[in-house]
């Protein structure tokens, strides 16, 4: 299993675990007849009975990040021999969070870096083995296994709406089926947090909003990949250092209160802070009192301190109380000493509602640090029809029969959950003026020429004669795997979020982008499509 690289043992001198490496992971032992191991999580074992613990900070091997049924289903795809059967999945959500016009594609890179790293380690093997539900074959077959299957998708940062494939996934029945689960995590985690920051951005009109919430994220990993989305969304920074060291994402932050109940006073604190960092000095002044106290020695430290040095105060950071009242206020005061270039920041539980309240109080802010709103997605808006979520699904639409994909359809009594069938193509219709009119539905193999005038179906008024004109159409989906094999450029992460810029100020319609009972973006149907899927429902009914 490895090299023992420590034997430990407890003060009664029995063996309590040993310590193992293997392939860069570590591994703990447990002693499974020893009281030591029965607070623990649930464990593993191998083949000697060890309980084996793998280290969150180690080496993992995401692949293992799938439901347990993914797994099952293609056990028992490979035990009746339809491994090689291709098939179509589609990614799409049902509803925009929120209630939002609109929500932003995000996590395609962390998804090709899944597929692109995708294998069973025989530690993997190991565990699975344990469970006593797989064949041996089985688990013989996934050691080698790779992804060999195709996936298109949007390209990272489009505007995407309700029920249209966001990604295709057509590969043999056992790729599709062991990569759902990663798929969804990512698109579901990082295309929440870009939509909800470009609200937050909205909402903040030209001002700076900066990602301050890690601390309040679902773990490490959401806030490291949360302040990712929100950068894609356009938050101008993050305070998450290792995301500004894997990403590039400018990184800022100051002072807690703690710094300022560190020392005898508040004066101190901030003089000591502004000789250590005289060229970014950003002082926290609500620890005591804001307008008393924390404002009036943040004054004092840029004349005798900071002046003196020929160096500037560049802002003050407000986290508590009346944000409004306060900010008006110290503006007065800051303005009045002299110091109209002061910043004023402020922060506590943000978000585009409050923002935007702030706004029609005529509050004097610079700038939002906003966190846990930010990075969980989360509303100050509590109403029922808000939902703080994406939702994304992964449906399959297609299997292959004798050499053609043959449609497939899930029914439900809820109409929203009736699935868009087969191989097909998403199309975004633009006027003569640029603007995205809707977005329209086709089957794979059409032409969708609009060179003339052009008619559709809208799905949920079928019985209307509706045509485009004047517009032109743009496939939104392109090829990321072909055969397994990456066959796309990745667009760096700033090239994603001016993407993101500009299809929201030159394509995307200003009605679209209010909170407030937005515009709903029209998704359209081919004639040829639509009587597809009409079809399939007449067949399933009779």
């Amino acid at each position: 299993m490895g090299n023992i690289l420590s034997k430990d043992l407890d003060t009664n001198g029995h063996q309590d675990y040993y310590t193992y490496n293997i392939m860069n992971f570590d591994f703990r032992g447990y002693d499974k007849t020893r009281n030591s191991s029965q607070s623990l999580c649930k464990k593993h074992r191998d083949e000697k009975g060890w309980v084996m613990m793998m280290k969150q900070s180690g080496k993992r091997n995401l692949s293992m990040v799938m439901d347990l049924y993914e797994l099952t289903m293609a056990n028992g795809y490979f035990n009746d021999g339809d491994r090689e059967t291709r098939v179509a999945f589609d990614v799409f959500y049902r509803k925009n969070p929120d209630r939002g016009g609109f929500a932003i594609f995000a996590g395609l890179e962390q998804i090709v870096e899944y597929i692109e790293d995708l294998h069973f380690s025989d530690e993997d093997v190991v565990y699975l083995r344990s469970l006593n539900i797989f064949t041996e074959e089985f688990l013989e077959y996934l050691k080698t296994f790779r992804f060999s299957g195709d996936l298109y998708a949007f390209p990272e940062g489009t505007i995407m709406y309700p029920n249209e494939p966001v990604i295709t996934i057509v590969a043999p029945l056992i790729d599709a089926q062991l990569i759902e689960t990663a798929i969804l995590a990512q698109v579901n985690h990082q295309s929440l947090v870009a939509t909800k920051t470009r609200r937050i951005v909205n909402a903040a009109a030209g001002k700076m909003v900066s990602d301050f919430g890690a601390r309040r994220a679902h773990n490490m990993d959401a806030a490291v990949y949360g302040a990712r989305a929100a950068y894609i969304g356009g938050a101008a920074g993050t305070a998450t250092v290792l995301a500004g060291q894997m990403f590039g994402i400018p990184v800022s932050g100051t002072m807690a209160h703690s710094w300022v109940m560190y020392y005898k006073d508040e004066y101190e604190a901030f003089k000591k802070y502004a000789e250590n960092y005289p060229d970014s000095t950003t002082l926290l002044v609500d620890t005591y009192d804001t307008i008393q106290s924390g404002v009036p020695n943040a004054i004092r430290v840029a004349k005798e301190v900071l002046e003196p040095m020929g160096k500037r105060l560049k802002g003050i950071r407000i986290d508590s109380g009346d944000l409004a009242y306060q900010s008006r206020k110290v503006r007065k005061m800051l303005d009045e000493a002299g110091l109209e270039d002061c910043k004023i920041i402020v922060s506590n539980s943000l978000d585009e509602h409050t923002i935007s309240s702030l706004n029609t109080q005529e509050a004097k802010i610079d700038g939002y640090g906003v966190g846990e709103r930010l990075i969980t997605g989360a509303s100050s808006d509590y109403s029922e029809e808000s939902i703080s979520l994406l939702g994304a699904v992964y449906k399959i639409a297609a299997v292959e029969e004798d050499g053609i994909f043959s449609p497939r359809i899930k029914i439900s009594g809820t109409v929203e959950k009736i699935t868009n069938p087969g191989l097909k193509k998403v199309y975004r219709i633009y006027d003569q003026n640029g603007k995205a009119k809707a977005d329209l539905i086709a089957k794979a193999d059409e032409v969708v020429d609009m060179s003339q005038d052009y008619r559709f179906v809208d799905p949920e008024m079928p019985w209307r004669n509706l045509k485009f004109t004047g517009c032109t159409a743009k496939a939104l989906q392109v090829k990321i795997f072909e055969n397994g094999k990456l066959v796309y450029k990745l667009p760096t992460l700033q090239e994603i979020r001016d993407y993101v810029s500009r299809q929201l100020e030159e394509e995307i319609w200003d009605e679209e982008q209010r909170f407030v009972n937005p515009h709903r973006h029209y998704m359209d149907m081919t004639p040829d499509y639509y009587e597809l899927k009409m079809g399939l429902l007449h067949g399933l009914r009779s």
